[in-house]
Parts: C-alpha cells; sequence; structure tokens
C-alpha cells in the first residue's frame, strides 16, 4: 500500500487525469502571436528539418517531456511509456521529483528508465527547496549515477507547497546553496518553476549562480495550487487556494522577460503548450526547446504507441507552421518577420 510522498504522486497523477486543475481565465500568452501566411513558401516540405541539440545531445526535434511523475505503480507505467517513446522520436526527457527516490525504494523502477531510453537526453528532478531540509550536492549527485541522467533540474514550488498539506515553506538563501550544488556537481543544473512561471530577473540570478539552462514553466497550463486545493484537507488552505486560481507570469511573458535579459542562455518553454503551432510561436520569441506534459499524460497511460502519435501530431503541426510561412529549419523559424505579435507585425519592421 502506498503511503506519503508516494501516495501523494498518485493522488496528483489522477487529478491531473481527471480534476479541473486548469488556472481560472489563465492563458500562456501565446493567443497574441500569430504568423503572416506566406503564399509563395518557396520550399519543399520534405526539407523542412527540426533537428536541434540540448545537453550536448542531438535531439530529432525541440521538444522535451517536462518532468511529472515518479515513485508510483502507475507512475511506472506512465515514464516507460514516455521512455520508450521519447527515445523512437528523439526528444529529451524529463522524470518526476526524485526525492521519493531517495526516500523509499517503493517503485523505484519509476525512475530507473534509462534502459528504455539508453541515448535520450534524460532529466532528473528535485526540489530546491529540499536544500533546506537536509538535502545537497551528494544526493544530486546520487540521483544522477543511481538514474544515469544527463542533467538535473531544481523545481522552484513556493505557491504549491504553500497551498499543499505538510508543505516545506522554508525558501530562505537558497541561491547560495544552488550555486554550490552548480559548482560541485559533475552534470548541468537547470532550474524550473511548475506552473507559475520564472521572469527575467530571477532568471538572471540563478544564471549567474551557475544553472545551464531556464525552464519558465509558466501560467496557462496546470496550476499547481489548484491541484493541491483539491488534495487539501485543510478546509482553511481550500478557500484560500481559491485567490490564487488565476495566479502566475504567461508563458510568452516568461519568455520574452528571460531572453531580454538572458540573449545567450538555452530556454525551455512549458505551461500550457499543447500543439506544434505553441511551439512554434514559443521560438519565434526566444525559445530553443519546448516542454511538454499533461498533453502527453492520458496517452502515457496507455501505451508507448499511443505517446508516440501525439509526439507525431505535435511534430506535424510543427512542420506545417514552418511550411505556412517558408522556413526550412529552426535557425530560420527563430528569426522569421512573417509573426504578428500583439497586432504588430515584423515584416513591418
Amino acid at each position: 500500500m502506498e503511503k506519503g510522498i508516494n501516495q501523494r504522486k498518485t493522488e496528483h497523477i489522477r487529478l491531473c487525469l481527471t480534476g479541473n486543475v486548469k488556472g481560472v481565465n489563465k492563458s500562456t500568452g501565446l493567443e497574441g502571436i500569430n504568423f503572416l501566411h506566406n503564399a509563395l513558401p518557396e520550399i519543399n516540405f520534405a526539407d523542412i528539418t527540426l533537428e536541434t541539440s540540448f545537453l550536448n545531445k542531438k535531439l530529432k526535434a525541440p521538444f522535451l517531456v517536462s518532468s511529472m511523475t515518479g515513485g508510483t505503480e502507475l507512475a511506472t507505467k506512465i515514464n516507460q511509456n514516455l521512455a520508450l517513446a521519447a527515445e523512437e522520436k528523439g526528444w529529451a526527457l524529463g522524470i518526476g521529483s526524485t526525492r521519493a527516490f531517495l526516500e523509499s525504494d517503493q517503485h523505484k523502477e519509476s525512475f530507473l528508465i534509462r534502459k528504455q531510453a539508453p541515448t535520450a537526453p534524460l532529466i532528473a528532478n528535485i526540489g530546491a527547496v529540499q536544500f533546506n531540509y537536509g538535502y545537497g550536492a551528494e544526493d544530486c549527485q546520487r540521483i544522477i549515477e543511481k538514474t544515469g541522467a544527463d542533467s538535473i533540474v531544481l523545481h522552484l514550488n513556493s505557491l504549491q507547497e504553500a497551498v499543499q498539506d505538510g508543505g516545506d515553506l522554508n525558501f530562505e538563501n537558497l541561491l547560495p546553496k544552488i550555486e554550490q550544488v552548480c559548482k560541485t556537481l559533475g552534470a548541468p543544473v537547470g532550474v524550473k518553476e511548475v506552473g507559475f512561471g520564472i521572469d527575467g530577473e530571477a532568471a538572471e540570478r540563478l544564471y549567474n549562480a551557475g544553472i545551464s539552462y531556464i525552464d519558465v514553466a509558466g501560467a496557462g497550463g496546470t496550476s499547481w495550487s489548484q491541484v493541491e486545493k483539491l488534495r487539501s484537507r485543510d478546509p482553511l488552505k481550500k478557500a484560500a487556494a481559491e485567490a490564487f486560481n488565476n495566479w502566475g507570469n504567461p508563458t510568452k511573458d516568461c519568455i520574452v522577460s528571460v531572453r531580454s535579459k538572458l540573449p545567450e542562455a538555452p530556454i525551455v518553454a512549458s505551461g500550457g503548450m499543447k500543439t506544434g503551432v505553441d511551439a512554434a510561436k514559443a521560438i519565434t520569441i526566444g525559445a530553443d526547446i519546448i516542454g511538454f506534459a499533461r498533453q502527453l499524460l492520458k496517452a502515457a497511460t496507455e501505451s508507448a504507441e499511443d505517446v508516440i502519435q501525439t509526439m507525431e501530431q505535435i511534430e506535424l503541426e510543427l512542420k506545417m507552421t514552418m511550411f505556412g510561412i517558408g522556413v526550412k529549419n529552426l535557425d530560420e523559424l527563430k528569426n522569421t518577420k512573417r509573426v504578428s505579435i500583439l497586432g504588430q507585425s515584423l515584416l513591418d519592421s
């Protein structure tokens, strides 16, 4: 029988599959971006390539299966299906918070998915706040060694912890601890929010501390205050959480803000990503890699083949967008002027 952190992870999965966990009247902001159709693209669709690289590994497409889960029986099936699909399609792959892995051997196979994805860039995940609760660089190194991950990403989830029953709330003086991990860990360290967004000011401090890439994880998709509200048995927290049902920085705003502060830093754009068109929009405003999570979750409960089908649709949507504006690769997409932002066409600039 699952208990503690393992039970919480199972509840998270089930709520994300069946519950109303989106923010209220909150969007990614990407609807304000539109592409200007090119009636004469002068390219062959067959020549369009999505290839790029991340964590010093080649990707067939600029996509990441964002960290979702681990430490439960259901998570084992989900992560194995995601790993098989990511390997097949050449996507990067994240696994859920490995704190459960460090604290319990229960369902450890949910984290040991390197054999299903031997060549995919693999990212392990732990909450940065745990550095104030006894964890440190040695634990991160253990995670890297046990999982075979290429990188570890530190998630920043202050509002989620505030709503969560028994949440870890001491976020004081974390930046020096993050800097120490970056200096001593023998692997790249990234950082991500969980759906409320990282802005340029915070990203700049983190990057200067040694963080290798920023996953903005903006608002517009799953709201983890909503998830924890549904889990909570505390009526006061349930009521208070309602005041935050539209909290967070939209994903678009996060990308623009971070890119303005960090012109060269790798940016992962996640938070409410649904289609390849969303991905194309995010790339034109500064993102390098696009993270998908809940969009893949239901398929991952079924089979790797179902995940692959969803991935192929996202890839096709991105290629169709590129064909529609007449660009053959991601560099051309990043530099296209065939885009209108809030009604202002870059072709006119």
